[in-house]
């Protein structure tokens, strides 16, 4: 027998199978889609079968040395999806495999992940002609009278005693496999009596036959979560089993404790904050089909069911729903994939959709689904704007006058205050105050960000970090000084401004440990501080009933990106976080800072008027000639030595030009951050409606360049930013 073998490299000069034979001993284990260990070259590594092929041959070929699983890791669709995501994107078909599974199941020699198990007791024979002591007549006693005994629990009452009861037979252990994150048993039971607009959402999907795709455009505190449990609900009693992605960690407790209380505790989670048992742990939950639902961030897209009734998207508008590394997918594009292959439903679920996907509604490629009212008619926040051009002068540390009087009389009611500052750490940079010179990264073309806490400067692109000087290591002046806000400054402030408030900061810094993001929610939730400061991981989702004001610091940070979608992106997150305020019978208020208060993105946003947004929006992109109108496809080209990257990419530059005759190609240019890690890179923008070409031009082009160890090409298909 002889199997072809996809190995774990991921590297396109070997990016194919290579034919092993099969030793006799092993030929009953052999099926298409499980691990083996191979020898390749000077190596040994493991690899996935992708072929069998029961023809003898002559030929020289080595033999596989392992076979590492008994069950099948890819079935036939997962190794369909993955070759249709390498056609997609260009990516290697083992970086596709990879992407889809967690550690304990990838190939990889390193990749080994243990399982779980626990040690327990139980009543071997008691001989009456052993004399016991008291305690282990009581260690005795305690394990008659129940049906498992953990030893870890009899250890406490003595340990020497349990393992004395060991030697002498009495007693004898075993070991039951257990999971890392325990189901805590929950009824299962509670459930809202739908609104009218939410059972007319329900019915619109249930009523159509196989695979659809719906965008539910719903204001914020509409309901959408309802519905989604209404729809699930539905295919669960067909034994049908449901997906659901979450944007952000931070809301996937709040989110599986809702599906809980509904639907009982069998549910797997699968996100990037669980250690690699426990993500290895839950999506056995899935291949043993012991859980009917799968929550968790953009990787949970690939859970291993075998009958989707439905795939559901919760804040579809989020741009980590595309992978920003190789296979650069988007979790939407997956979705509707595997919807057709499962002829099951898509729901797309957002108050600020993509205008992709709205633009795709309103053409009717979706269905548009609409939660126009907020649940019991309560109404939406009333927005104000604070003018910072006329405010700075009396503003305090980044608060104006009004955001301060604000929190003050929010506070004396003994409501809540969340605060949205788009940035982490302390300030935004440190400048010489005598020369101008900025403290930036040494390898990446960026300024560092001060870290009060630590006292540091840190780069967010390649995690390179110093101490702070206040010598200017360039005048050599004692001058340099902090400028710009960050959330460590604000909140320095807000205990400065208001002494008795408890606060508590929710960013990349304060939640960097396991389980900090659900511990910050239920403290906030369980009302033990009364200001939530953070960045956009507070903006969406996130639903606390006392919340009454909503402040954002600075609303024009993600305005100035040099991006064409920094318009879209703020007017999403602004008009999100207005949405956390008001959720539950009282009022709620927003203040919105800014220097730029006649953007329609700012003023679109006061008014909660998606719509009215959109119409513009789309009217500049469609000038622009940006998507939704045209595709666009980025062609990096990276190097460490500038001179050949500006070479190669003014060479690529031309080679698109004339080959794409149906796009615009612009450029290449230097990207917006130009050096990362002391690699220089420059972007090519190409914007197509339809290219024939486009594909092959850019298969040709990775094929040249795929053995240059100097020239990297990166490609990104409709990527989140330029």
């Amino acid at each position: 027998m002889i199997v072809g073998v996809l190995v774990e490299l991921s590297n396109k000069n070997i990016d194919k199978v290579f034919d092993y034979r099969v030793p006799k001993e092993l030929e009953e284990k052999i099926k298409i889609g499980i691990r083996v260990k191979v020898p390749f070259g000077h190596m040994e590594l493991v690899g996935f079968i992708l072929e069998i092929k029961n023809e003898e041959e002559d030929r020289e070929l080595k033999e596989i040395l392992s076979v590492l699983d008994e069950e099948v890791i890819l079935n036939k669709e997962l190794l369909a999806l993955g070759k249709w995501m390498q056609k997609e994107t260009l990516c290697t078909l083992i970086s596709a495999y990879q992407a889809m599974l967690p550690k304990g199941y990838k190939a990889s020699r390193k990749n080994h992940v243990n399982k779980k198990f626990n040690t327990y007791i139980q009543l071997h024979v008691v001989d009456p002609n052993i004399k016991l002591n008291a305690s282990q007549q009581k260690i005795i006693e305690f394990v008659q009278n129940k049906k498992e005994v953990l030893k870890s629990e009899l250890n406490k009452i003595s340990k020497s005693s349990v393992d004395t009861l060991l030697k002498k037979r009495v007693l004898s252990s075993y070991e039951k496999e257990v999971y890392r994150i325990e189901d805590k048993e929950e009824d299962g039971s509670k459930k809202y009596e739908l609104t009218n607009d939410q059972k007319k959402v329900v019915s619109s999907v249930l009523q159509e036959e196989g695979f659809s795709t719906y965008l539910l455009h719903g204001v914020t505190g509409s309901g959408k979560t309802e519905v989604y449990m209404e729809l699930i609900a539905h295919y669960l009693k067909q034994g049908k089993q449901a997906i659901v992605l979450v944007p952000e960690i931070s809301l996937t407790p709040q989110m599986v404790n809702r599906f809980k209380r509904r639907f009982g505790s069998h549910i797997a989670v699968l996100h990037s904050a669980l250690s690699d048992g426990e993500k290895y742990d839950e999506y056995r939950k899935i291949v043993r089909g012991e859980v009917s639902i799968a929550i968790g961030a953009r990787s949970a897209i690939f859970a291993p069911f075998l009958n989707l009734g439905i795939i559901i998207i919760d804040e579809e508008h989020t741009s980590s729903y595309k992978q920003e590394n190789n296979p650069k997918y988007h979790a939407i594009d997956v979705a509707n994939k595997r919807g057709e292959y499962h002829n099951c439903k898509v729901v797309l679920g957002s108050a600020t959709p993509r205008l992709e996907d709205y633009a795709r509604a309103k053409k009717n490629v979706y269905h548009l689904l609409e939660l126009p009212k907020r649940i019991n008619n309560k109404a939406l926040p009333k927005v104000e704007i604070v003018d910072m051009n006329e405010a700075i002068r009396k503003s305090k540390k980044g608060f104006s006058l009004e955001l301060i009087d604000a929190i003050s009389s929010t506070l004396a009611k003994g409501e809540q205050v969340l605060l949205l500052l788009n940035r982490r750490g302390y300030s935004s940079f440190i400048s010489c105050a005598s020369c101008g010179y900025v403290e930036k990264c040494p390898n990446c073309d960026i300024s560092l960000t001060y870290h009060k806490t630590s006292n540091t400067l840190r780069c967010h692109y390649c995690g390179y970090g110093t101490k702070v000087n206040k010598v200017c290591p360039h005048c050599k002046e004692e001058a340099m000084q902090q400028l710009g806000t960050g959330t460590e400054k604000i909140e320095e402030a807000l205990h400065e401004f208001f002494e008795d408030a408890k606060v508590i900061r929710m960013d990349f810094d304060t939640t960097s440990k396991k389980g900090a993001h659900e511990k910050i929610i239920n403290a906030f939730k369980n009302k033990e501080y009364n200001i939530l400061l953070g960045t956009q991981m507070i903006a969406k989702g996130l639903d606390f009933e006392d919340v009454t004001l909503v402040g954002v610091i600075n609303a024009d940070t993600s305005l100035n990106i040099p991006d064409f979608r920094s318009s879209e992106m703020t007017f999403q997150l602004l008009d999100q976080v207005a949405g956390r305020s008001g959720r539950a019978s009282k009022k709620g208020r927003v203040i919105i800072q800014t220097f730029n208060k006649d953007h329609y993105a700012i003023m679109y946003a006061k008014e909660h008027d998606y719509i009215g947004f959109f119409k513009t929006e789309m009217m500049i992109r469609r000038q622009l000639s940006y998507p939704p109108y045209y595709y666009i496809t980025y062609v990096k080209i990276i190097s460490k030595d500038y001179t050949l990257a500006s070479q190669e990419a003014t060479k690529i530059g031309n080679i698109l030009k004339q080959q794409l005759k149906s796009s615009i190609v612009l450029g290449p240019s230097v990207c917006n951050v130009f050096r990362v890690n002391n690699t220089y890179r420059f972007g090519i923008i190409i914007k197509y409606k339809k290219e024939e070409q486009l594909y092959k031009t850019l298969e040709d082009l990775l094929e040249h360049y795929k053995s240059n160890a100097k020239v990297k090409i990166d490609i990104d298909f409709n990527p989140n930013s330029l």
